[in-house]
């Protein structure tokens, strides 16, 4: 597909930048900004404030300092800071009245950048591309009733407790349960390391004494096993572990639910598929893999040599589920639009408000970040709508 450039500039009361926007062939667009020093000045003085309430220059006391000598102080890492906040900020006003909408994060690489001049960078985003849905309304589905617990289940996890217990010496360490990792899971056959019946419960790690043998024969779990599960006995762990046994298996019957209609969605979907897209949703399963690996205490490349496959042939494997997880990806985002489905900045401070860890709060203060979270807002509320939507099968 040929190039198309298009040239122009945004103002504001405030701001006005300049832009160039080029169409590439398969959804990549770049942009060329040059923002005026006027437009960049403040957030510069902002960023400086900040940082440098936390800077000890000699002489001065804390927060205090010149602020040419915080900037010196600070170096590379005060730009980079400026950078970071300022970058996708004027991306957003340069493609306002365009009909460019990124679908992932930018590339930046920058061109000119100093104090008193004009900033200039060049930003390489995938557009949206054009998406065709079937008919969703008539997508049928069915739900399956939760699996039941048997009291062999529980007699099953209780045992291996026990066992491990034992082998540790009367220590170990139990955890609260986690959240399913099917759905981030690379359906790939042979691809993805899985763990039966790691069923953890959530509990206070005490030390407690490995029953002792009585006539040549070892006890069986006890109160005093039980006490050392977080809970005062074994009858309460017994309830404990089949509570826990119950909502494992009503989560994963959600999680089947939610996954059939996106298998749907992914059916009726029709799109060029850009490559990036491809490329970052191997890199995804790749990341979920190295993860589930590490839980087993096994570096990536030992895993891979033990399955005799390369990264790059793991990768291959994987193109065909990537490009079903791309098209679902956007077959979702398309019945969005097309269902009004919204977040408010209401709904989007919600939930970042639910954060407790500050660290971790303060990264949405930057606008990538908050454009992610809305986005993954925004699909989980389009598949609960779907769910009310889709007509039972059989």
């Amino acid at each position: 597909m040929a190039n198309l450039a298009f040239s122009g500039f945004r103002m504001t009361k405030e701001k006005m930048i300049t832009k160039t926007i080029n169409k590439q062939a398969r959804s990549l667009v770049d942009v060329a900004i040059t923002v005026p020093w006027a437009d960049l000045e403040p957030k510069w003085n902002e960023i400086l404030a900040r940082l440098g309430a936390d800077i000890e220059v000699p002489g001065f006391r804390k927060g205090t300092a010149p602020a040419n000598l915080v900037e010196t102080q600070l170096g590379s890492k005060f730009q980079d800071e400026v950078l970071k906040a300022t970058m996708p900020e004027f991306l957003i006003e340069a493609l306002k009245g365009s009909d460019i909408i990124p679908i992932d994060y930018p590339k930046y690489q920058l061109t000119s950048f100093a104090k008193g001049q004009n900033l200039q960078y060049k930003a390489t985003v995938t557009n949206r591309p054009t998406v065709s849905v079937g008919n969703y309304k008539v997508i049928k589905v069915g739900k399956v009733p939760v699996k039941d617990v048997v009291e062999d289940d529980v007699n099953k996890v209780i045992e291996d407790l026990y066992s491990r217990w034992k082998a540790k010496g009367g220590q170990l360490t139990v955890n609260s349960p986690q959240q399913s990792d099917k759905a981030q899971t690379p359906s790939s056959s042979g691809s993805t390391p899985t763990e039966s019946g790691s069923i953890s419960f959530q509990g206070t790690q005490q030390p407690a004494q490995v029953p002792q043998q009585t006539n040549g024969q070892t006890e069986g779990p006890d109160d005093n096993f039980a006490k050392a599960m977080g809970v005062s006995t074994l009858v309460d762990l017994r309830a404990k572990i089949r509570k826990d046994l119950e909502d494992h298996n009503k989560l994963n019957n959600e999680l089947d639910f939610e996954e059939a209609i996106l298998q749907e969605v992914e059916k009726i979907t029709t799109v060029e598929l850009p490559d990036i897209l491809i490329e970052d949703e191997l890199n995804r399963m790749l990341v979920s893999l190295q993860r589930r690996v590490a839980d087993m205490g096994l570096l990536l490349d030992d895993y891979l040599r033990g399955q005799g496959k390369t990264l790059d042939q793991l990768k291959n494997e994987w193109k065909v589920q990537a490009e079903k997880n791309v098209r679902m990806e956007l077959g979702l985002s398309e019945i969005a639009r097309a269902e009004n489905v919204n977040i408010t900045d209401s709904d989007l401070q919600s939930e970042i408000d639910k954060i407790t860890d500050e660290k971790v709060k303060r990264q949405f203060e930057i606008q990538e970040p908050r454009l992610h979270l809305r986005h993954a807002l925004r699909q989980t509320k389009t598949l609960n709508l779907l769910k009310t939507l889709v007509a039972p099968n059989g």
